[in-house]
């Protein structure tokens, strides 16, 4: 039996597609193939002889390789030297931070200390300008008399 399979391999003719559609070669499975037997009916059986293997997928093309840009290099290489400097950043203030908080207590009391010494001094400058401009400031007086209501007003004017 050239080119036939084993009898005893072969499907039963139900199988094979007598009452089924015939399948399409991709569909076959490998080391099966489709054979016709003495009788003239077409079925499917197991092979002894080598079949032909499936054409191999076609591989998809090796990618090229891109040059890296500029700008990506650049900040890959700035990335972990900000995220070091904040990290060193972070540990310094939790470090510093007692006394922080203790120079923040120091300029509020600072500031208090200013305002209230501003206020005094405000206060003690004004109450001597009064003072000196009082003494010094010209005191005029002026008395002024008329006679009747269309009279000539007469006055004097006073100064010290």
């Amino acid at each position: 039996m050239p080119n036939h399979a084993h009898p005893s391999t072969a499907l039963p003719p139900a199988a094979a597609g007598a009452d089924h559609p015939l399948m399409r070669a991709e569909e076959i499975p490998p080391g099966v193939q489709e054979v016709i037997l003495p009788s003239g009916e077409r079925a499917l059986a197991y092979s002894t002889e080598p079949t032909a293997p499936p054409p191999a997928p076609i591989a998809p093309a090796a990618p090229v390789a891109q040059p890296i840009p500029a700008w990506a290099k650049s900040t890959a290489l700035l990335a972990p030297t900000v995220g070091g400097g904040i990290a060193i950043a972070a540990v310094g203030l939790s470090a510093a931070a007692p006394g922080l908080v203790a120079v923040s207590h120091v300029l509020w009391s600072a500031v208090a200390a200013i305002a209230t010494g501003g206020a005094v001094a405000a206060a003690v400058i004004g109450r001597v300008r009064a003072r000196i401009t009082a003494a010094q400031r010209p005191h005029v007086t002026q008395h002024i008399t008329a006679n009747g209501v269309f009279g000539r007003a007469t006055g004097s004017v006073n100064h010290r």
